[in-house]
């Protein structure tokens, strides 16, 4: 067996690797789609502002960033909904001012100290077994949510607009979506830490938009690289002694450039392919054009004589 293996906190920790890379990017694909990546990001922000909260208020740190992103969640989908700020806008005030808040809280309290590090940047060690049974929780829920309402969350990706005449009730998705979004960055900030978490749930989505197609496909493959790159990251962590969530964000970063540059490659190779056949078709065009005038000379040279 493997060294790695025979510690009981590595177990922990990727078993908790496998449950967030699986359902971190399989909603974050409704969300790339819709050009609504930034609200991952956002979310992050407000939950460290819960973790200061709770470490102020010497409380239960993942309930207060639950509760924190929750509210924020609604909160930014009402504000969007009811066009009393654009989009982008709501965003951008709740990241600012949650991280002003963080930081207010983070000087007011002790400052920075291992327990928020852990917090920030993630923390193999932290993972309990009752943060296991939060996260195979939220899993459940998620993989619940997207079959009961696949239909729906389709439809909404691709043409709210219609998907409000087909009598689809979309406010209360982007709700949904958004209440699970803050729930995975929760519980994630164990493993990736809340200022990474938003590119596990954007960057696997990426890669497999690369190299898949149709919605079904897309999520599938995005919770396959979301693990891969989990699991991968935290063996690197543990052999190479470093922060887990800069090095599980790093290894899907560095599959994203590769896979880009394949997609580059191919269409190089296309486009030489492309060119060769439209040269040689030109080629044999010629060549019968040659043998036609041919013809006709030998028919005239014929009836002259």
């Amino acid at each position: 067996m493997p060294e790695i293996f025979q510690y009981e906190f590595m177990n922990r920790a990727i078993i908790a690797s496998v449950l967030v890379g699986s359902t971190a990017p399989a909603f974050g694909v409704f969300l790339v789609l819709r050009r609504l990546s930034l609200i991952a990001d956002t979310l992050s922000h407000v939950a460290l502002a819960g973790v200061a909260i709770a470490l102020l208020t010497k409380t239960f740190a993942p309930i207060i960033a639950l509760a924190a992103t929750t509210g924020a969640a609604v909160s930014i989908e009402e504000l969007r909904m009811r066009r009393l700020l654009p989009g982008d806008a709501a965003l951008a005030v709740f990241l600012y001012g949650a991280l002003a808040v963080a930081v207010v809280l983070i000087s007011i309290a002790d400052g920075f100290n291992s327990t928020l590090f852990s917090y920030l940047f993630g923390n193999v060690l932290t993972v309990t077994q009752t943060d296991l049974w939060w996260m195979g929780t939220l899993a459940v829920v998620i993989a619940l949510f997207m079959l009961m309402f696949s239909s729906e969350l389709a439809q909404i990706t691709f043409d709210p607009d219609l998907a409000k005449i087909n009598g689809v009730r979309v406010h209360l998705l982007n709700l949904g979506l958004a209440v699970l979004t803050g729930a995975t960055i929760t519980v994630s900030m164990r493993v990736v830490g809340v200022l990474l978490v938003g590119a596990l749930i954007v960057i696997p989505v990426l890669i497999s938009l690369r190299i898949t197609k149709g919605l079904t496909r897309t999520v599938i493959t995005s919770s396959v690289v979301g693990i891969f790159v989990s699991v991968v990251g935290m063996v690197t962590s543990y052999y190479a002694d470093i922060a887990p969530g800069g090095s599980v964000v790093l290894t899907a970063i560095v599959l994203l450039v590769l896979v880009e540059f394949g997609a580059f490659v191919r269409r190089v190779n296309g486009r030489t392919s492309h060119r060769n056949c439209v040269d040689s078709h030109s080629h044999e065009h010629e060549s019968h054009a040659h043998g036609v005038g041919d013809e006709s000379d030998d028919h005239e040279l014929h009836s002259h004589r």
